[in-house]
């Protein structure tokens, strides 16, 4: 079953297998389905072309994958250009949700020390 360009996992059920699809998780996936008026524990490969024509049906009203990330992208961009505090956090590459950054955020902010308590020049031993 191909839905948007992806092809849905077919020994999983799919509540489950729509989840590959950008922007949909277990809650929207479930409420897909039952738009659709189809079983959550129905597997893709089990799915009919009528089941598969309702599921598509659906989703085409939905904002999904490509355009998604579009939107997404478009909406920091937005924060950035209007130097709003949400965009400048963006811009400097940290924590944008109001995280801590003293001892956390070690993947989201530019670290420039060391990577880990290993890591770096060793002090020579004085004898």
């Amino acid at each position: 079953m191909r839905l948007l360009g992806i092809t849905i996992p077919e020994n999983k059920r799919l509540e489950i297998g729509l989840t590959i699809l950008h922007g949909v998780g277990r809650s929207r996936a479930q409420a897909i389905l039952k738009e659709a008026k189809i079983p959550f524990e129905l597997k893709a490969k089990d799915a009919g072309v009528g089941e598969e024509n309702k599921i598509r049906s659906v989703i085409e009203s939905l904002t999904l994958e490509g355009d998604l990330k579009r939107e997404v992208a478009g909406n920091i961009k937005r924060l950035k250009d209007i130097k709003a505090y949400r965009g400048v956090r963006h811009l400097r590459h940290l924590p944008v949700r109001g995280q801590r950054t003293k001892s956390n955020s070690r993947t989201t902010r530019p670290y420039r020390g060391r990577k880990t308590m290993g890591t770096g020049r060793k002090v020579a031993e004085k004898t």
